[in-house]
């Protein structure tokens, strides 16, 4: 098992948990510094509502990415271009 230790650090005022669930989107994407990536890990490893927190909104994540696979139609996709076309000309007109 992995004993990964809470490493105390700077949250400007906020508690862990609060520090935490505010970058929870940034651990969720990737988006956050090796030294942070451990300091979430290590919290959430000893906080079971910030670990069920970012479960739920891991889960909410995944299921938006699967939703989303469909492309839209081409004539879709022609027509919004057309009219963001139209939209700029005349907005430079």
């Amino acid at each position: 098992m992995n004993n990964i230790e809470p490493v105390p650090h700077d949250t400007a005022g906020e508690s862990e948990c609060e520090h935490a669930l505010t970058h929870l989107y940034e651990y969720l994407d990737s988006e956050m510094t090796p030294d942070d990536e451990t300091r979430m890990r290590a919290h959430v490893a000893h906080c079971s509502p910030c670990l069920a927190e970012l479960s739920v909104e891991d889960l909410v994540k995944q299921l938006v990415k699967r939703s989303c696979s469909e492309r839209a139609p081409d004539t879709l996709r022609v027509r919004i271009h057309e009219q963001l076309t139209v939209m700029t000309v005349v907005e430079t007109a």
